[in-house]
């Protein structure tokens, strides 16, 4: 029996109960013996989803009279196991799994196999549909698809007839209608509040059973025809690479979108009698259910790109093109998404984007670095929270807590908005230090600059009072292309934020990506394959061995940077022979311009991120060359305590007030004394109120860091003695046995001095 025929065979004879004038409860029992008698299966039975409970609603084989009368939680036994998981089971032995429960009414204690799958409504499962036999096997591949086809029409069967309740059919059952709170991982902290809106707003498939399969096969034609038309244009606007690089990215996707597995596999669906919509769906359900069995990292992220590309085609079948971007918001919005690619933030409004929800997401994600310079607060990690939630719903974002409160009591509400209008008020105070200069308690300046990435990002200076831009990230622009950003893009990019700073520097740190920042149109095998990227081929390595890519960022710096004084950046330098060669790529393109007769920048100061621990042990040797040295202490700080920043698990670890961290950034500031040679941090450790505290005490009197930190930072010094705190800090750091944090926080609440 091919499953194309099962599947036939039974849409057929349920399109007929369907059709017939019988009551919902006897289409059901109808619905049982059809599947039991196509599939040679001794036991069906169908559970559906209401007042919280999973009730049994139909069977042939079971005791009748556990009908309306059998009852689990969702989680409680096999059923409630595969609702909860949405997810299929297939057990030649169901007493053997840990989740097996016996019911006594039912008779089931002679049967051995057991199969179920979920019955899905709108996303949610709403039921299961299972069957069993006496003799322990497993259910061949071809009975598991016709089941899964048979539950897509049971889906729209119960809708249909209100089997299930309301709340319940939209999506959520009634213990999900109140306030729940979600956990997850604090990606950008602060505060938000707005109403839920979907990144991809949800497709219902409101039809599963097809009028017309020639139709509904011509449809899917058309929709592959437009899916590989997007992709191929992808692939061609991709204008840098080597010898067809930039195709390696793609080429997945365009294996996928040209497989004829893929679509033979669609249209045999769409021959046992479903809608391209259903049937598109129908296939994607095999693919999440391969998926849960993969270890293999590699094969389970070729499965994600098929899972994408099913959804790429789902959405152009349906008519439902774009994201909610596309539509606008019109209120506060709290966005919700899997996941989300820094060019689909900054598509969205500010002014209504609150803040950000992820199912995923990662402390390094692209995302969350172009977010936080955005200042939206994202909360990443918050597994399940699409399905917790109706668009709309109002939510209250935590992210400095790692939390979000869906449908909140007011109660809740009112606290979260008294706690809100205190942040506020801070906030305004903070303001209020704007054209106020931050000097010591002693009187010594401290610089306090802003990292930036973004062209608006530069309205920050005046609204911060920043003493200018100590990091500006080159790499945004190229993170949000779906090209390599041309020169004279980059030059107009690079003028304009000179032209916003006026008289105050900005230090141009050039293009880090590769490794962990992949972007589609430059890719390496030796990237590829990078177990840590971090510590991979990436910023200057890769930009000195794609002589290219840096030679046009030079020319477009020094070109923008006409009659003004240009400061430049290279990051990741481990030894100085790549500080040479950077220097000398930006030298020969300053000849080169000087042949053509360019106004040329007054005068170039070049300078290096310590963020490579190698370093350090050879600036007597690099020193003599620099201008300025800029402490990167988010990868600098990963890399000395073998802690990535991106695990939770190492997130008490990854502690910048240890003694080995302070003590190696000591030795680096006592290292330039003598030295010619401007010395700052430029890492979000000095944004910290604490933690910059600890770096005034070491010596460090230049900060950069994010604009909404610039005024924190500013009072902080204003109440900072530099002699006191160094002699603390010396007197601390000689004791390893000492809690440097506990020591730190009682010596700020001595002198009143607010660390958070």
């Amino acid at each position: 029996m091919s499953a194309v025929f099962a599947a036939r065979q039974i849409l057929t004879r349920l399109h007929e109960v369907m059709a017939s004038r019988m009551h919902a409860q006897g289409k059901l029992d109808r619905v049982v013996e059809i599947i039991g008698e196509s599939l040679d299966s001794e036991v069906c039975s169908i559970y559906l989803l209401r007042e919280g409970m999973l009730e049994l609603y139909a069977t042939q084989g079971l005791n009748k009279s556990a009908v309306h009368v059998t009852r689990m939680a969702i989680g409680e036994g096999l059923t409630g196991t595969l609702v909860q998981n949405v997810e299929t089971l297939n057990l030649a032995e169901a007493k053997a799994h840990p989740d097996f429960q016996y019911r006594p009414e039912t008779g089931e204690d002679k049967f051995h196999s057991f199969a179920g799958v979920p019955i899905v409504y709108r996303e949610r499962a709403v039921g299961a549909l299972n069957v069993q036999h006496v003799e322990p096997r497993r259910y061949e591949d071809v009975e598991i698809e016709a089941l899964q086809t048979t539950a897509m029409v049971l889906s729209e069967l119960i809708a249909n007839a209100g089997l299930i309740d309301e709340e319940e059919t939209g999506g959520l059952s009634e213990s999900l209608t109140g306030m729940q709170t979600v956990a997850g991982l604090a990606l950008v902290k602060g505060l938000g509040s707005g109403h839920a809106v979907f990144h991809q707003p949800r497709i219902t498939i409101d039809q599963v059973m097809a009028e017309d399969i020639e139709a509904e096969r011509q449809r899917v034609y058309r929709a592959f025809d437009k899916m590989r038309e997007q992709i191929d244009n992808m692939a061609s606007q991709a204008e840098f690479g080597v010898g067809g690089e930039h195709e390696e990215v793609l080429k997945t996707y365009k294996m996928f979108a040209y497989d004829e597995g893929w679509s033979r596999r669609i249209n045999e669906a769409i021959d046992s009698g479903l809608t391209a919509e259903a049937a598109i769906e129908r296939v994607q359900q095999r693919t999440r259910m391969r998926m849960r069995e993969i270890d293999d990292p590699l094969l389970m992220d070729r499965m994600h790109d098929l899972e994408d590309l099913a959804n790429r085609l789902l959405r152009i079948v349906s008519g439902q093109l774009g994201t909610a971007a596309s539509q606008g918001l019109r209120r506060d919005t709290i966005l919700l998404a899997k996941n989300l690619g820094p060019a689909e933030l900054l598509e969205y409004d500010k002014r209504r984007l609150k803040g950000v929800i992820l199912e995923e997401g990662s402390l390094t994600a692209h995302v969350v670095i172009v977010a936080r310079a955005m200042g939206v607060p994202v909360l990443g990690r918050a597994r399940g929270i699409r399905g917790l939630v109706r668009e709309g719903d109002e939510i209250l974002l935590d992210a400095d807590h790692a939390t979000a409160t869906i449908r909140p009591t007011a109660q809740v509400g009112v606290a979260f908005d008294d706690r809100f209008a205190r942040s506020r008020e801070k906030q305004a105070a903070y303001a209020s230090l704007r054209d106020v200069e931050p000097f010591t308690r002693c009187g010594t300046r401290i610089q306090v600059m802003l990292n930036a990435g973004l062209r608006d990002d530069m309205s920050a200076l005046a609204m911060t009072g920043a003493d200018g831009v100590g990091l500006f990230r080159t790499e945004f622009q190229f993170l949000v292309s779906a090209t390599l950003p041309q020169r004279d893009r980059q030059t107009r990019l690079y003028r304009d934020v000179l032209d916003a700073a006026g008289e105050k520097p900005v230090i141009f740190r050039t293009v880090d990506i590769g490794g962990d920042k992949a972007v589609p149109y430059l890719r390496d095998e030796v990237a590829e394959f990078d177990e840590n990227p971090a510590m991979g081929w990436r910023a200057l390595r890769l930009a000195l061995e794609r002589e290219g890519l840096l030679k046009v960022q030079a020319r477009a710096l020094l070109e923008a940077s006409a009659g003004r004084q240009l400061y430049v950046m290279f990051p990741m330098v481990s030894e100085p022979w790549e500080f040479d060669a950077a220097k000398q790529v930006f030298e020969d393109q300053l000849s080169y311009l000087k042949t053509r007769k360019k106004i040329l920048p007054e005068s170039i100061r070049y300078g290096a991120m310590l963020e490579v621990p190698a370093l350090a042990e050879v600036l007597d040797d690099l020193l003599p060359r620099l201008s300025f040295l800029s402490i990167g202490t988010n990868d600098l700080t990963q890399f000395l305590l073998a802690a990535d920043r991106a695990n939770p698990k190492l997130a008490e670890r990854y502690d910048w007030l240890s003694h080995s961290i302070l003590r190696f950034l000591r030795r680096i500031q006592l290292a330039t004394v003598g030295y010619d040679v401007d010395l700052g941090v430029c890492g979000e450790m000095g944004g910290r109120r604490l933690d910059a505290l600890a770096l005034l005490g070491i010596g460090y009197r230049r900060l950069s860091i994010t604009p909404a930190a610039i005024g924190p930072i500013k009072e902080l010094v204003r109440k900072v003695d530099l002699k006191e705190i160094s002699e603390a800090m010396n007197t601390w750091l000689a004791d390893p046995s000492l809690n440097l944090r506990a020591e730190l926080e009682s010596w700020a609440r001595e002198r009143d001095i607010d660390i958070d």
